[in-house]
């Protein structure tokens, strides 16, 4: 069993930018408080072969979730997930270059040039 400080060292973590987009997100989708959750996956597709996938839900994790509590938000990721995103960092960028969720995946070992598929 995995505990709490354990997941969060191996989970995924959330900088201060990203951890306000989804509450802004949250709040716009109807969401007040702490009565959201924010599940983060993967699932195959795009030109690397996996694509990210991310999502406001209710605050209830399923059986099969790992569950990993960071800045402020609860972070529902399946099983199947977990393995690719062990160690990832999601930011939020507003630049020039684009604006969106950022990953920063320790496991991947390429990505497209848009940032939203990688391979492992």
């Amino acid at each position: 069993m995995v505990t709490m400080t354990e997941q969060k060292s191996i989970g995924i973590q959330v900088t201060d930018k990203a951890s306000k987009a989804v509450r802004r997100i949250a709040v716009r989708e109807g969401h007040e408080g702490e009565d959201f959750g924010l599940r983060v996956g993967v699932k195959g597709g795009g030109c690397s072969g996996l694509v990210y996938v991310l999502s406001i839900v209710e605050n209830e994790p399923l059986e099969t979730d790992r569950v990993v509590d960071d800045n402020g938000l609860r972070i529902f990721i399946d099983k199947r997930s977990y393995v690719y995103l062990a160690g990832t960092e999601l930011d939020f960028s507003d630049g020039l270059n684009g604006k969106g969720f950022v990953f920063q995946n320790p496991n991947a070992t390429r990505a497209c040039g848009c940032g939203n598929s990688f391979a492992v």
